[in-house]
């Protein structure tokens, strides 16, 4: 009778570890499964979103991440609609560079009610609950660009040659320059004598601004604070064509293989070089650890004027012909023989 009390025992106990057993293995599996992130940018007109792209989708597949990414071509409705169609995909979590930081409000409200966490990339997207926020001080950015400039020309006509109104961090990088040149303005150092949005960040507006300024004030200019290295182009442009070019203060910001080229050569002043490879790497870590359900580090919180949004900013470098080569040639980002391509003997 105890054999057969003990051989009944012995199943059940059996019966237990292999259950045990299978729901380990269960649990394994759910850890183990395939991790998808998407990531939707507004365009790729600026070389560095190619290189961001890229670089995320390298990081997160390292990570054992699956990446799906997707360019709306600077159209905000197109973004909301592949955004849609990336979260039917069954996403754990959406990673933005938003067209409009009003509109994407439109796609964390989609993506939520899917269960697909947001991460703001690069630019804040406001009015929503979003999950996170991963970019760099833009307001800091504007503070260098605008003292670069203010220390080499303390007098004199200026242009702003501003980003897209409808990106959060164009407001940002100009609270930043305002800060520098108020002061300079309200004395009567500096006039702006042309102050005007870059519709999408599209160089060619930037262009036409730029040229119109340049003729109604008879190429009386000192110095062009452009927000971004792609604006600096058509700025450049638009001086050569004046034959102004290299005699006018020029900035720019993303460190572009055209500006590092005129910085080298002497008709771009200065770019402010972002680190990518540290912002695309943050951003995957953090969104893999989303995925996870992990709680993912934060530096700082942003309220985008609906809640704090846990951040993680990363600092700017201020990069002229004086540091080129040790910041963003030795940080890999761009090549020294490229950089110094037309100054080469």
């Amino acid at each position: 009778m105890g054999n057969k009390y003990c051989r009944a025992a012995a199943v059940i106990l059996m019966s237990i570890i292999v259950f045990g057993l299978i729901g380990c293995d269960s649990e394994k599996r759910k850890d183990k499964k395939d991790i998808k992130l998407g990531f939707l940018v507004d365009a790729l007109w600026e070389e560095r979103w190619k290189r961001d792209i890229d670089l995320f989708t390298e990081s997160a597949q390292a990570q054992g991440a699956h990446v799906y990414v997707k360019s709306a071509s600077g159209q905000n409705d197109l973004q909301i609609k592949l955004a849609m169609d990336m979260i039917k995909e069954g996403l754990d979590v959406l990673v933005v560079v938003p067209s409009s930081s009003k509109s994407a409000k439109c796609i964390v409200d989609l993506a939520h009610k899917r269960g697909v966490k947001v991460i703001a990339y690069d630019r804040m997207i406001r009015d929503c609950e979003l999950d996170y926020y991963v970019s760099f001080d833009s307001r800091k950015v504007g503070e260098l660009q605008a003292q670069y400039l203010v220390e080499r020309y303390p007098k004199g006509n200026y242009i702003l040659v501003g980003g897209s109104e409808e990106d959060d961090n164009a407001k940002l990088l100009w609270e930043g320059q305002h800060k520098i040149l108020d002061p300079y303005i309200k004395r009567g150092d500096i006039k702006i004598v042309s102050e005007k949005w870059t519709e999408n960040w599209n160089p060619i507006v930037a262009y036409e601004n730029v040229n119109q300024a340049l003729n109604e004030n008879k190429k009386d200019i000192t110095a062009i604070l452009a927000s971004n290295d792609g604006c600096a182009w058509t700025a450049f442009q638009a001086l050569s064509e004046h034959k102004l070019a290299g005699k006018v203060g020029l900035t720019g910001q993303d460190a572009d293989i055209a500006a590092c080229q005129r910085i080298v050569e002497g008709t771009q002043s200065m770019t402010v070089y972002k680190p990518i490879k540290k912002l695309t790497s943050k951003a995957a870590e953090i969104a893999v650890m989303l995925a996870k359900g992990e709680e993912a580090p934060a530096n700082t919180k942003l309220n985008n004027g609906f809640c704090e949004v846990p951040s993680f900013l990363i600092d700017p470098v201020c990069v002229d012909k004086s540091n080129i080569d040790e910041v963003v040639i030795a940080d890999g980002w761009q090549k020294k023989g490229e950089v110094y391509l037309n100054v080469m003997d």
